[in-house]
């Protein structure tokens, strides 16, 4: 029986999402399926022509050497030791907060995240330094290991952001503005979740009980936040050059690279094998993302080939213009396949079919970006998949149990909620940024 385009689509689909469900690995999952797929509907040449050309074509896109040069940056700062002197100083300014040293972890985070990119990277690292410094002190362990795990995903959105710059080029929409518009976004979700652990801690004193530890003058607290100077002035010469349009997003990330070599010479980190270490992993990570990417690009081209992409926009749009309800239909699916599904893939198997829907109800492509990476944010949180809870897993060990971790994050989840409703119903939060740019 001879299948229809449209059917060989549906099919397509569902195989995808059973391959990502049984742990397949996402850029294999994606290119089998887009394989089988395109030789179904157009033949054994079209199928051998696409993986001809298709591969070399993306991976030869300008807009993603950025995506090596952010990973090169942010391994750089994570092997320096950075983020030590980062949550000292956080510790010390912040300690005397009602859950001090968790609200201390949350700014600490997002400052590393917004130095190195990786939402993985940052998890880890205050899971090995913050975490044990809170149990401790007698913290709760799911507020302890809930506020390093929530907190990670920033990375996601607060530039520089590998995931935004994949979408950008996926949905042509401008890498500087999508970038850019993550910037306030992220800096709100710190402040809530800053402001949730305030609330709890103040209502119930036991779960962060307050520290003891000397009082230090303004000098005093000076000094200890002088060993992080180099933050700002990464984070300004990559943000800052996208804003003020002097440098592409990659010509930040180089600018970005040479900062973060400069810096660890200059505070003696410097050494032949951090700097190894630190360009295997970028170059093992790139290669990784690059698979994946090849993979929704060659998804990308099998979907357009069955016509799900078009008949899916039709019928949402037939249900109503509305971006309002257009973006709460969105929103459902993407907190049911972030449950179940690898972030990443979510993304790259959900936006060749949400894309000609966006076009269609002209919305605004950079702030469904940022949108759209929050829910990617939110789905490494949710159970049972949550990425950045296994990380934290994996660093506690048998200090913390898996349930306790879910139920930490569980609260980080509630304030994201607070936090889309503010980026949904107010989409100048967002783009307050991006539309100062030329």
């Amino acid at each position: 029986m001879d299948l229809s385009p449209f059917a060989i689509g549906i099919i397509g689909l569902f195989s995808l999402v059973g391959l990502l469900v049984i742990r397949v690995p996402v850029g294999i999952a994606l290119s089998l399926v887009s394989i089988a797929g395109i030789w179904s509907i157009r033949g054994m040449n079209a199928a051998l022509g696409a993986l001809k050309t298709i591969p070399y074509d993306f991976a030869a896109h300008w807009t993603l050497s950025a995506v090596p040069m952010f990973l090169l940056m942010g391994t750089i700062v994570a092997g320096s030791g950075m983020t030590t002197h980062l949550y000292r100083a956080m510790r010390v300014w912040l300690g005397w907060l009602p859950g001090g040293l968790a609200v201390a972890t949350n700014f600490a985070g997002a400052g590393f995240a917004a130095a190195s990119g990786s939402s993985l990277a940052t998890t880890a690292t205050l899971g090995k330094i913050a975490v044990p410094e809170m149990l401790r002190l007698g913290y709760n362990p799911g507020l302890a290991t809930g506020v390093a795990t929530a907190v990670g995903t920033l990375g996601a959105v607060i530039p520089p952001s590998i995931i935004i710059v994949l979408y950008a080029i996926f949905a042509q929409a401008p890498v500087g503005k999508v970038l850019i518009a993550g910037i306030i976004p992220g800096l709100l979700t710190a402040v809530i979740y800053a402001a949730m652990i305030i609330i709890r801690s103040s209502l119930n004193p036991s779960l962060a009980p307050r520290s003891k530890g000397e009082k230090l003058t303004f000098s005093e607290h000076l000094k200890i936040a002088a060993p992080i100077w180099p933050l700002p002035i990464l984070i300004f010469g990559v943000i800052g050059g996208i804003y003020s349009g002097i440098t592409t997003a990659t010509e930040a990330g180089a600018i970005g690279v040479v900062l973060a070599i400069v810096v660890t010479i200059i505070q003696g980190s410097f050494s032949l094998e951090m700097m190894r270490k630190s360009l295997v992993e970028a170059a093992i990570t790139t290669a990784t993302l690059i698979l994946i990417a090849i993979g929704a690009a060659l998804f990308t081209r099998f979907l357009a080939f069955s016509g799900v992409p078009s008949i899916f926009s039709q019928m949402i749009v037939a249900a109503g213009t509305d971006t309002l309800l257009i973006v709460l239909m969105i929103s459902v699916v993407y907190i049911i396949l972030g449950c179940f599904l690898d972030p990443l893939g979510v993304l790259l198997l959900t936006l060749p079919i949400l894309l000609p829907v966006f076009k269609t109800a002209h919305i605004d492509l950079v702030w469904i970006g940022i949108i759209l990476v929050k829910y990617i944010e939110i789905g490494m949180l949710t159970p049972p998949v949550g990425l950045n809870v296994f990380i934290m897993k994996g660093v506690v060990g048998d200090a913390v149990p898996l349930t306790t971790i879910f139920k930490g994050v569980a609260w980080f989840i509630a304030a994201e909620v607070v936090v889309m409703a503010l980026l949904i119903f107010f989409p100048e939060i967002t783009l307050f940024l991006p539309n100062f740019m030329e």
